[in-house]
């Protein structure tokens, strides 16, 4: 193993303190900075205005600086469970009071700094309304050695609930959900693949995980499925059944003796085979299951005796069992164009019960046959690239 020199650890753990890339926009980066800037200026203005109308000689402040910090989350993280109504109004007032409460006892400033953070921290999670600034709250409200708890009332309550309304009226005419409720992931349209991971598994990987995330459980299940179907897509939203399909497949005519459809599967060794019309139109597909429907196969004893006797040409005018393909084959057929997404299909042979899709052309002539293992196959190669 390479030895790795001071400079090389140096140049490691400086690149590591690199910030990561945003992926918002600028339309996005503005839209949260107006909105602060709103957020804040009605606030304080509301505020200010109550401070004087109503409270008349109150020596307390009309704004406190940690709603700095709410407005951040508020405006330009509105997705956040930190940044959720009961979070901000409920972080920073409970934050508030326990503040207060350490600052009328513990006369060490630095001692009560320490608690009320501390405290303010545990009693956040236990009323589930953690939130940042309510950090801030406690620790401005305990070294500021403020004793009256008044103090959790106005400026703390009044403050975090007019900012919460703002948010709310400044995030949807924007766009933006707020309150963000929270929504189990949609099903996966007709078409597209079944998610590889079910909620269970999400549910015990952030058990193990055991850590708050910036991201709600239900926005992180469904970022990931749109993740798996943007993969599938990139890998498999290219491919066109006629890049896949199995070219010039073995056909039948209607007319055609059973023996004889028969004998050509066992010799292809497939499981199904197009019925055409002298244009090579499809008009049904024949397949291993109709053999067995039309011979009564679902006994096994004598099963190999039944079906020699079912598929051997009658040589009597009239006879009480099938003959010729057109008599067992299976006239409505699904089928897909040539230029068709693969990806269409996966429902289909997932969930649908089809094993093979004849494909045709534009002129509706069989240009070839998509079997389970076409499919797979397809799959494979691009997942393996």
């Amino acid at each position: 193993m390479p030895r790795i020199s001071p400079a090389d650890r140096l140049t490691s753990w400086l690149v590591a303190l690199r910030p990561a890339p945003l992926t918002v926009d600028h339309r996005e980066r503005w839209r949260a900075a107006f909105g602060g800037f709103i957020g804040i200026l009605i606030t304080g203005l509301l505020c200010r205005w109550a401070d004087g109308a109503w409270l008349s000689g109150h020596a307390l402040p009309w704004l406190v600086a940690p709603l700095g910090a709410s407005a951040v989350l508020v405006f330009a993280v509105p997705g956040s469970p930190l940044a959720q109504p009961w979070s901000v109004v409920g972080g920073n007032t409970l934050s508030a009071l326990v503040g207060i409460a350490c600052a009328n006892l513990i006369p060490d400033p630095a001692w009560a700094g320490a608690a009320a953070v501390g405290l303010a921290i545990a009693v956040m999670f236990a009323a589930r309304c953690l939130h940042p600034p309510g950090g801030a709250m406690a620790l401005l409200t305990s070294l500021g050695h403020v004793t009256h708890f008044s103090f959790a009332a106005f400026p703390a309550f009044i403050d975090s609930t007019t900012l919460v309304l703002a948010g709310m009226a400044y995030n949807q005419l924007t766009g933006k959900r707020y309150p963000h409720a929270q929504r189990a992931a949609a099903a996966p349209a007709p078409g597209e693949p079944q998610p590889r991971f079910s909620t269970e598994d999400l549910d015990a990987v952030l058990r193990r995980h055991n850590e708050v995330l910036d991201v709600s459980r239900d926005d992180l299940e469904s970022l990931l499925r749109e993740t798996e179907a943007q993969s599938y897509q990139r890998l498999l939203g290219d491919l066109r059944c006629d890049a896949v399909m199995t070219r010039e497949p073995a056909t039948v005519q209607f007319g055609d003796s059973l023996q004889t459809a028969w004998s050509l599967m066992r010799e292809r060794k497939v499981k199904a085979l197009p019925v055409v019309d002298r244009w090579n139109k499809l008009v049904g597909i024949v397949t291993l299951a109709d053999f067995m429907r039309h011979a009564d196969l679902d006994l096994h004893e004598g099963f190999a005796d039944r079906l020699r006797g079912f598929v051997r040409r009658v040589t009597t005018v009239h006879a009480d069992k099938p003959d010729v393909v057109g008599q067992i084959m299976t006239r409505h057929v699904r089928v897909a164009s040539a230029d068709r997404p693969v990806l269409d299909l996966a429902a289909v042979f997932s969930e649908g019960g089809h094993h093979h899709i004849p494909i045709i052309d534009e002129r509706k002539q069989l240009v070839g046959i998509l079997t389970q293992t076409d499919f797979v196959r397809a799959l494979y190669r691009a997942v393996g690239k």
